[in-house]
């Protein structure tokens, strides 16, 4: 699998790079350098969760057995959203906690993510530290030092009277079209919008272990855009597969992205005197149109690079209470260790009971500049930041477009590709700036 943790744990197409060996290898190792953080006078303990893929059985059944083999007691959730497994690592004051799920990625994938005590994702230097103590063969527990494994699936409910507990008022009156894109939560979102007082109609909320992410969710929006209108809905909410994403349709079908919900949590914070240091923090990807709104608006912004730990860890350090992507992947940190797509719904809505507004009206305090991106395959990306005549074209591409438009470039974390980005007052000038950056990559950067 190469290097073993990405930016967002360990993924891999199931039972093929992420088979069940690998997964109680992980598990083993992850147990041995953990405990090793801290808890020396008794035996740890550890929550696990899933979201709804066939193979998350299999990957927490092996998950499992290599943490209780390490000497670890372990409680299982269940299905429930990554964001759940955080809030209970903390709730159940777990010494750490896994979440088996590839988020957003197609059902053949899966993934094994890492929560240290507190609910907080693991920093680069202890998965490193995992990594190197996979294969290696410590001393196992024997007798009555081996760990226990017990089931803890009320703990959703607690993570439920969580969310609903985040709100600021009741959601009466308020219809909402929910797409749970067949995945974790399927029960949790539609529940705790209901308990608030809104009606709820749900959609793609019936998995079957195959169809999570399936042309739905937060990245497939099209049915969710025509049930919201069907239905005569204030608005809809989609969540990815582990529901630590949240995109929103208003009432006349259109999408609101996650610079747009970002940008109305920011100013709704402001307001109401929660937004700490009158901060949001986002990435480098964010709209210049945000950018420009949050001026406007008196609220500073702070950019990271992508990937929402980069938000996370920048939102640690200045102690900020509001980051996120255009992803729709936004962290409340009042109220969450991670991104929380329902969380994000519940407090969207929020805001719309507040201010008797639509949905669409409270995204008007931005303005979307057209964005282009383009992906430039088959390149040197090593060299993407130091290549003159690549400089050259970047350069003139953004000398033309002056305080109108942006710029960038960078080469992909994940992938064998360049990333060229260009927003711009219209469509075609976007297009026009990117295409001529792209070809220069291209041209000087071929391998």
């Amino acid at each position: 699998m190469g290097s073993v943790f990405g930016t967002d744990g360990v993924r891999g197409l199931a039972n093929a790079e992420l088979t069940a060996e690998f997964a109680l290898d992980l598990a083993v190792a992850a147990a041995e350098v953990l405990r090793e953080q801290g808890v020396v006078d008794r035996r740890p303990t550890a929550v696990i969760g899933r979201d709804t893929r066939a193979s998350g059985e299999f990957l927490e059944a092996a998950v499992v057995a290599g943490l209780a083999s390490a000497g670890i007691d372990v409680h299982r959730l269940g299905v429930v959203p990554t964001p759940g497994a955080a809030f209970l690592t903390a709730e159940l004051d777990a010494d750490f906690g896994i979440i088996i799920s590839a988020s957003h990625n197609p059902m053949p994938d899966n993934g094994i993510k890492f929560f240290g005590k507190g609910g907080h994702k693991l920093d680069d230097g202890v998965e490193q530290q995992i990594e190197a103590r996979l294969g290696t063969k410590g001393d196992r527990p024997t007798g009555p030092a081996v760990g226990r494994i017990g089931d803890s699936y009320s703990g959703v409910e607690s993570y439920i009277r969580h969310l609903v507990g985040s709100s600021p008022v009741r959601l009466d009156g308020l219809r909402f079209v929910v797409d749970s894109a067949n995945g974790a939560a399927h029960r949790v979102g539609p529940e705790a919008l209901e308990r608030l007082g809104a009606r709820v109609v749900g959609i793609h909320d019936l998995p079957d272990g195959l169809n999570i992410n399936d042309n739905c969710g937060s990245t497939h929006l099209g049915d969710l855009q025509k049930a919201v209108v069907a239905e005569g809905a204030d608005a809809g909410f989609a969540f990815d597969g582990d529901a630590d994403r949240c995109l929103a349709v208003d009432a006349t079908g259109s999408i609101v992205d996650g610079d747009q919900i970002l940008a109305i949590l920011a100013v709704a914070g402001q307001e109401a005197g929660w937004l700490a240091n009158d901060t949001v923090v986002s990435t480098v990807m964010s709209n210049l149109g945000f950018l420009q709104a949050m001026e406007h608006s008196g609220i500073t912004v702070e950019q990271t690079a992508v990937g929402d730990r980069y938000v996370l860890e920048s939102m640690r350090a200045g102690g900020f209470t509001l980051g996120g992507e255009q992803s729709g992947h936004v962290i409340l940190s009042d109220h969450a260790t991670t991104g929380d797509g329902v969380l994000t719904a519940i407090h969207v809505a929020a805001r719309m009971a507040q201010t008797k507004n639509t949905l669409a009206d409270l995204a008007s305090v931005m303005t979307r500049l057209p964005q282009v991106l383009i992906n430039v395959a088959d390149v040197d990306k090593s060299r993407a930041d130091t290549d003159p005549a690549v400089a050259a074209a970047v350069r003139l591409a953004a000398d033309s477009l002056g305080d109108r438009g942006r710029v960038l470039l960078r080469p992909s974390g994940t992938e064998p590709l360049v990333r060229v980005m260009v927003e711009a007052p219209t469509k075609a000038e976007a297009s026009s700036a990117a295409e001529q950056i792209a070809d220069a990559v291209r041209e000087h950067l071929a391998l």
